[in-house]
């Protein structure tokens, strides 16, 4: 997946005329808000049941280092094979040199953003593996080279009418339809005919339990438990923060996943994997290979105001929520990651230098953080990513702020930190500002608009302030 976090600024403006995009913005992250709110109401104590969850997760990443060795010792002891990555480069040289040495002629993959992160497919392709996307949205993503969209429905933008034109165009169907029932049974027959010959199956995973070896996928469509089923040879490859300590603790963080991601009280199929097929099972891989990555995490965990990050479950509830996700949608963070969770996390991995308009396009409203199932309070690291990066940072890549942006933050600070200098440049705004009034709104300010005027208008300065209001109530108080 080619890297746009660059590009914010320039694909939120094109998302921003979207029709499709608008329509679906307007309604899905309402309904699946909605639908998170009322399910949780099945615990008795909903709050509590969120509690449970961010303490679980806040306890994991703590234990994160020894959490890891255990569960390599005991996925190791169940027959996986388990080996480390450092970066991108490293995963993927170790898959496709795998499927190589079987000779694989393609690949196909479950819903995993890790590989979205990666960029396994490209990987693939370059030495000539073809490699399916299995899950119906993230299918019709690949076939229109788009990245996801939403975390929970990689496509739910596209239109039937695209769906269809991409079908046709790579022969995923012959006769043309717009039916929602027709397209899925056309992707599905499609990819079905891949699993009959799959020489080798890459998955993600939602939660990597210390204590048994086991690891768990959380999925709707059942392509994963196929990726995993079907061919001799698995993949399963993780960022290192899956790690719970037990079963228990995992199936705590399961009961809050489903309902946080899609509204359900559990998903369609869960599978879990201690090691590769034993004699007496029907099915399974022969070989197990689990990859842990690292790709700059050991850099987060160590930064103990990032850390908390690594406590995410990839749920995407904070999206939903999320003022501006539901204004701009997924394309515009430019990468693999997108909403509050984008916000936090593509800035620690890519440098805040790439991403700076990642964080600083959110408004600080804190809906992210009362919803987020892992306890990650995402205002924080989105400060702290912006202050960091004035201070131009060196660990993550801070590039400082323009020359005329730091006069203005000086300009504000010896006013706001001398009353009698700020009274006299507030009289000095009111009246350049209620110049420009136009139809009982100012549309600009000092020439070109810009920034905020370029979509807003603003109301005017009213007369009198606070402060001579406040002087005048009290006056009349006494």
């Amino acid at each position: 997946m080619k890297i746009r976090t660059h590009e914010y600024m320039d694909i939120a403006r094109e998302q921003l005329k979207e029709p499709n995009a608008r329509a679906v913005l307007d309604f899905f992250p309402v309904i699946l808000s909605a639908m998170r709110d009322a399910v949780y109401q099945s615990f008795e104590d909903p709050q509590a049941a969120i509690q449970a969850c961010r303490d679980i997760r806040a306890n994991a990443v703590a234990r994160l280092p020894k959490l890891l060795e255990q569960f390599e010792e005991q996925a190791v002891k169940a027959g996986a094979k388990v080996v480390w990555a450092a970066d991108s480069a490293q995963a993927n040289a170790y898959i496709v040199d795998l499927a190589q040495k079987l000779g694989a002629r393609h690949a196909a993959k479950g819903k995993s953003m890790v590989t979205e992160e990666t960029g396994l497919n490209q990987a693939l392709e370059d030495v000539g593996i073809a490699a399916y996307e299995t899950d119906l949205g993230e299918f019709i993503a690949q076939l229109l080279k788009r990245p996801p969209f939403h975390i929970v429905g990689p496509a739910l933008n596209v239109p039937t009418a695209e769906i269809r034109d991409v079908f046709l165009e790579k022969g995923v169907m012959d006769a043309p339809t717009e039916d929602p029932v027709e397209l899925g049974r056309a992707a599905r027959k499609y990819l079905r005919d891949r699993f009959h010959f799959l020489d080798i199956g890459v998955t993600g995973v939602n939660m990597a339990v210390a204590e048994t070896g086991t690891i768990i996928n959380v999925e709707n469509e059942g392509n994963i438990r196929m990726c995993k089923s079907s061919p001799k040879v698995q993949v399963s490859i993780m960022t290192l923060e899956k790690v719970l300590p037990n079963m228990e603790e995992a199936m705590m963080v399961l009961r809050n996943l489903p309902r946080s991601a899609t509204g359900q009280l559990i998903s369609a199929y869960v599978s879990m994997d201690t090691g590769p097929k034993k004699a007496e099972e029907a099915d399974g891989p022969e070989e197990l290979h689990i990859i842990i990555l690292d790709n700059g995490r050991s850099k987060v965990y160590a930064d103990p105001t990032y850390r908390q990050a690594l406590q995410c479950i990839r749920c995407g509830a904070c999206l939903n929520f999320c003022p501006i996700y539901r204004k701009v949608g997924g394309y515009s963070y430019g990468w693999a990651y997108s909403g509050p969770m984008g916000q936090v996390l593509s800035p620690m991995l890519l440098g805040l230098d790439k991403t700076k308009d990642l964080y600083h396009s959110c408004t600080l409203c804190k809906h992210c953080q009362s919803v987020c199932p892992g306890g990650v309070e995402h205002p924080k690291i989105l400060l702290t990513h912006r202050a960091r990066n004035r201070e131009k940072e060196p660990q993550f890549h801070g590039a400082g702020a323009p020359a005329s942006l730091e006069a203005r933050y000086r300009a504000f600070a010896l006013a706001a930190s001398r009353p009698k200098v700020w009274n006299v440049m507030i009289r000095g705004a009111r009246t350049a500002l209620n110049q420009k009034k136009q139809g009982g709104m100012v549309k600009e300010l000092f020439g070109k608009p810009e920034g905020w005027f370029a979509s807003r208008d603003l109301p005017p300065m009213g007369r009198p302030t606070f402060n001579q209001w406040i002087k005048e109530y009290k006056k009349h108080k006494k």
